[in-house]
């Protein structure tokens, strides 16, 4: 896609910081960082939005990578934990309209939070469970 910047790394046509490539997959310190060594992995072919439209062989490409990575990462940076993002369109928090996941080391004290939750209301959840299950 000729706007899409990830597409303009990997064509050459952007400067990144490549951490590792292959035929299919490409992954690049992000340049603003949640802590220092956090990796975007992402297919080198465009694919808009979310892990549903990616094809699942290259889905799986792409999580062996992580498994690879993330240990060589978390030992460069000094870190035992990380968390792994997915941000799935924009109500998600997805700014780059290119299939990405993060690769975010974690350190104590960092200052980052997950999302909080809330319960659900009475008789809430069984309400959702149904309709999920009789989508299933």
């Amino acid at each position: 896609m000729e706007d899409c910047i990830f597409c303009k790394i990997v064509k050459g046509d952007l400067p990144s910081y490549k951490v590792f490539e292959d035929d299919d997959v490409l992954a690049i310190l992000d340049i603003m960082p949640v802590n220092p060594g956090h990796v975007l992995v992402i297919p080198k072919q465009h694919y808009p939005n979310n892990i549903i439209e990616l094809p699942e062989d290259l889905a799986c490409k792409i999580v062996k990578t992580i498994k690879i990575i993330t240990p060589i990462i978390l030992k460069a940076v000094d870190a035992s934990d990380f968390n792994l993002g997915l941000n799935n369109g924009k109500l998600a928090g997805q700014l780059i309209n290119h299939f990405h996941w993060h690769i975010m080391p974690r350190f104590p004290g960092d200052g980052h939070e997950l999302w909080k939750g809330s319960e659900y209301d009475e008789g809430e959840i069984t309400k959702v469970l149904k309709k999920i299950k009789s989508n299933l």
